[in-house]
C-alpha cells in the first residue's frame, strides 16, 4: 500500500513550537510512523509552507498511484478554500489530521475549511495521529478487498 503524507506550514519546525505540539520533530514523527507501519506500507512524505505548493502536490495525486492521502494542512485548515477544492478532486480516501485538538484552542481554529474535502478527520492524539490515520487507511483497504 502506498500513502502520500502532506504537511503544511510550520510543521517543519515542530521542535521549536509551543509544547502543545509535543516534543518530536517532523522527522522524528516520520521515522516513528514509517517504523511502526513496517514494510507493508510505503509513505511518501511532503512538507511545504506554501499554499500553492500544497495544492500542486494534491493535484499531482490525480496522475499518480496512491491508495490514500494523509494531510495536516496546519494553519491552512482554517483559511484555504484552494486546498479544500484540490482535496475534493482526489479519487482516493483523504484523512485530515491534526496533532492538537483544534476545537479546544482559539475560536478560529474550530472552523476547518479543508475538512470538507476529507473523508476522515482525526485530531488531538499528538505524534501518533499520523500512524493511526495511516493504519486506519490500511485496515480500510484490507476490509474492502
Amino acid at each position: 500500500m502506498k500513502i502520500k503524507v502532506i504537511n503544511g506550514p510550520n510543521l517543519n519546525l515542530l521542535e521549536f513550537r509551543d509544547s502543545i505540539y509535543g516534543q518530536k520533530s517532523l522527522k522524528e514523527i516520520q521515522d516513528y510512523t514509517n517504523k511502526k507501519l513496517g514494510s507493508e506500507v510505503s509513505l511518501d512524505w511532503f512538507q511545504s509552507n506554501s499554499e500553492g505548493e500544497i495544492v500542486d502536490e494534491i493535484q499531482s495525486l490525480l496522475t499518480q498511484e496512491f491508495d490514500g492521502l494523509v494531510i495536516n494542512p496546519a494553519g491552512y485548515s482554517h483559511t484555504s478554500v484552494s486546498i479544500r477544492d484540490a482535496l475534493e478532486l482526489t479519487k482516493i480516501p483523504v484523512f485530515e489530521v491534526h496533532l492538537t485538538n483544534t476545537h479546544s484552542r482559539e475560536d478560529f481554529r474550530g472552523t476547518m475549511l479543508t475538512a470538507g474535502g476529507a473523508n476522515f478527520i482525526m485530531s488531538g492524539l499528538g505524534f501518533e495521529t499520523y500512524y493511526l490515520a495511516c493504519k486506519m487507511l490500511v485496515d480500510r483497504k484490507k476490509r474492502n478487498k
